[in-house]
């Protein structure tokens, strides 16, 4: 039997190995316990705060739905705050409702009106009435041709002249000329609006015509190669060439009619350009803009609904005119083109001129001019109402 060696401290001398392993296991045996000791106490503590969130939660009340506090699942909509009526606003309600509808009424009256009223020529005319120029209804010859053309190139001189000088005049009123001076300047406008046609249908024939036959030679004479200021019968530089041929032209009755829708068209442009945000108008100032940077900045680009609804109204008064154009005006019946040139017509220079003496297959005849008429004017506007919506000055009116 081998005898057994004892080293120091009663160890086995023989087994150095085995104690490290020993002593391996009893370490790992410690950090396996302290390992899950610590995850215990982890566990325990966050158990210990779930459990303290949910008592804290058992104990809230519970939230009520309502518009603006609703499950996740759908999204929140805004409820729309609506004020209680009372008696007034139920009437004032009900008085604006009725005038809109009367309103819609009476034209749709005066346009069933016409259309029965011009049946017997239009069933006669048919589509000839838009292409015939001769005007002899008892012959059963008759249509608006030339009278149509006349009244669009009338109402195109009206357009070209006013429309800069209502634009002019309504941004020296509201954003140029003093505040004293305003109420002076505004109170003028307005007052040459209210001034009757027959007043400037006068004014034009015995004033302004013979002032104008100069210009309307001087453009003959350097623009005559464009047939819009054409004139027959005439050669560049004539001295001698008459100045009969240029009176009674369209030229001459649009710058009449020019100066009659003036007024309006500054009054609606006024308003629009006087609404411009004081903001942008300072900020622009800020950025070290002029003041006619500003205007090009701010307000123009504002006030372009203001111009085209001014304008467009302009254009429906001066689709409609007729003492001014009757006065001044030499008729003819046949399609005018050149608008230096003597003679012209229009619709309703037509229908004051037949009016009296026209037959009843006439005056049907004369009701179908009048429902041509009706039907261009509210082209018109419906197109102009529908360009201003679309600005941003009227997109905000309509808000």
């Amino acid at each position: 039997m081998a005898a057994t060696h004892h080293g120091p401290g009663g160890r086995n001398a023989d087994g150095p190995g085995q104690d490290r392993a020993e002593s391996e296991t009893a370490v790992s045996d410690r950090s396996e316990s302290g390992r899950s000791a610590s995850e215990g106490s982890g566990s325990g503590r966050s158990g210990s705060g779930r459990s303290r969130s949910d008592g804290g939660q058992s104990g809230r009340p519970e939230p009520v739905e309502g518009p603006f506090n609703r499950p996740e699942s759908g999204e929140p909509s805004p409820r729309r705050p609506r004020a209680a009526r009372g008696f007034d606003d139920r009437v004032f309600r009900l008085q604006l409702t009725a005038t809109g509808v009367v309103v819609l009424a009476i034209m749709a009256a005066v346009g069933l009106f016409l259309l029965l009223r011009a049946g017997q020529a239009l069933r006669v005319a048919k589509f000839s009435f838009f292409t015939t120029a001769a005007w002899q209804p008892d012959a059963h010859n008759f249509g608006i041709a030339a009278v149509l053309t006349g009244t669009l190139l009338i109402a195109a001189v009206a357009v070209a002249v006013s429309v800069p000088l209502a634009v002019a005049t309504a941004l020296f009123i509201s954003d140029v000329a003093p505040r004293k001076l305003r109420r002076t300047l505004v109170a003028m406008v307005d007052l040459m609006a209210a001034v009757p046609s027959v007043v400037y249908g006068l004014w034009g024939l015995f004033l302004l015509q013979q002032n104008v036959i100069g210009l309307s030679r001087w453009l003959s004479d350097w623009f005559g190669w464009i047939p819009l200021f054409t004139v027959d019968g005439t050669q560049p530089g004539d001295p001698l060439a008459s100045a009969s041929v240029y009176t009674a032209s369209t030229f001459i009755a649009g710058i009449v009619v020019a100066l009659m829708v003036a007024p309006i068209q500054c009054s609606v442009m006024r308003e629009v350009f006087a609404q411009a945000p004081a903001g942008e108008r300072e900020g622009a100032y800020a950025l070290g803009a002029t003041r006619w940077g500003m205007i090009r900045a701010v307000v123009l680009p504002y006030g372009k609904g203001g111009m085209i609804g001014g304008t467009m109204l302009g254009l429906g008064r001066a689709l409609g005119e007729t003492i001014a154009v009757y006065m001044i005006i030499s008729p003819v019946f046949v399609i005018q083109p050149h608008i230096l040139q003597t003679g012209s017509n229009s619709v309703s220079a037509l229908i004051a001129l037949h009016y009296g003496d026209a037959s009843s297959f006439g005056m049907s005849a004369l009701m179908a001019a009048g429902l041509a008429l009706f039907v261009l004017t509210l082209a018109v506007n419906f197109t102009a109402s529908t360009i201003a919506a679309r600005s941003r000055s009227g997109a905000q009116s309509e808000a």
